[in-house]
């Protein structure tokens, strides 16, 4: 049911943007609003993209993985050849 609600809605966007590119006084407007929309929309997904980045904590070295790894996995190890 929501599908066919969203589908409805969609295309009732679709011929409403038309009517207003197409044949409404006011095109240059729409157009205007429409590039400044789909511009926001992408330079925001950017900065969101370079905020994350920006704060994301700094990976560990890898000798500190190595290490970390020879704890947990080492025992696993021992175990599944001991079970041979």
């Amino acid at each position: 049911m929501i599908g066919l609600i969203i589908s409805i809605l969609s295309v009732i966007g679709i011929v409403s943007y038309a009517w207003l590119v197409f044949l409404s006084p006011w095109f240059i407007e729409v157009l205007k609003i429409t590039a400044f929309v789909a511009v926001a929309i992408i330079l925001g997904i950017i900065a969101w993209i370079g905020y994350t980045i920006a704060t994301a904590p700094e990976p560990k070295p890898i000798e500190e993985i190595e290490k970390e790894l020879e704890k947990t996995v080492g025992p696993i190890e021992e175990k599944v050849q001991k079970k041979k």
